[in-house]
């Protein structure tokens, strides 16, 4: 095996290990309540990853067992990949660029607004054929029930940091004035406010704010939040693997020359 080849190899073993982060960040992401009910986002990352590694491996393959027509094949399959990941990447900064977000005073934890997050997340992910599905699911799910068993007293639960998803499904919005029992059960003000979110409002646990507008928005928080911890992985990984490929490129050239080189020696002999 040639100095070019012994390079490509240590390099695909770099990008192998580049892809685990990547997988791991895909298995996060699709094991998030939010991320099993709505379907979009739970498989491409890891789909990428498992692909990235498999890749990796055949170059690694290719190298050491000098194998020309793989390594082609490896260089040509993992442009493609990088490609793919820098598109996936794109595409989530710029769906989860806008924020909905906005502080509650004397609130530990925040609110959301739908008409914060970006237009195309609320068409495909909070539609009115989307959501029924996606709130069945989250109605089954223990994300609420979780707050009951985290938190007792109002002083701990409105001091308390939750996720955007039980902050929008699991309580009705501050605006609307409840009386706090426990996180999942309030008392109806003599006066509600004309906010659709307060009507909607139950304290049956299978109903709470899964109807609510800020239940969506809580859902869209969850999933940009997730996202934007994600992207991190995504942007580092994706430095390295280019990195790799660049490398790897040179290497495979120089590579071929030291084959021609070695056939040449072998014919004026």
């Amino acid at each position: 095996m040639g100095v070019s080849n012994n390079i490509t190899a240590i390099l695909n073993f770099i990008a192998f290990l580049a892809s685990i982060p990547i997988i791991a960040a895909g298995i996060w992401l699709a094991s998030k309540p939010d991320n099993e009910c709505t379907h979009y986002f739970r498989w491409p990352v890891v789909i990428l990853g498992f692909l990235i590694l498999l890749v990796s491996l055949a170059g690694f393959v290719g190298a050491y067992w000098n194998k020309q027509g793989l390594l082609a094949f490896y260089l040509i399959c993992m442009a493609i990949l990088i490609a793919l990941l820098l598109i996936l990447l794109i595409f989530a900064f710029t769906v989860t660029r806008q924020d909905g977000t906005y502080s509650v005073p004397g609130r530990g934890y925040k609110e959301y607004r739908i008409d914060g997050f970006s237009q195309w997340l609320r068409d495909h992910v909070t539609s009115s054929d989307n959501w029924g599905k996606i709130r069945s699911c989250l109605a089954e799910s223990n994300v609420c029930a979780r707050l009951t068993q985290n938190y007792i007293t109002s002083d701990q639960f409105f001091s308390a940091n939750i996720s955007p998803l039980q902050s929008g499904c699991c309580k009705p919005p501050t605006a609307c004035g409840f009386n706090y029992v426990n996180p999942t059960l309030w008392v109806n003000p003599a006066n509600q406010l004309a906010d659709p979110d307060c009507l909607l409002w139950s304290n049956d646990q299978s109903l709470l704010c899964y109807n609510c507008n800020s239940c969506k928005a809580g859902l869209l928080g969850n999933l940009r939040k997730e996202w934007r911890k994600v992207n991190v992985i995504l942007i580092v990984a994706v430095v390295v693997l280019i990195w790799v490929y660049v490398i790897a490129c040179s290497a495979f050239k120089n590579a071929q020359t030291e084959d021609l080189f070695r056939r040449y020696k072998q014919g004026w002999v």
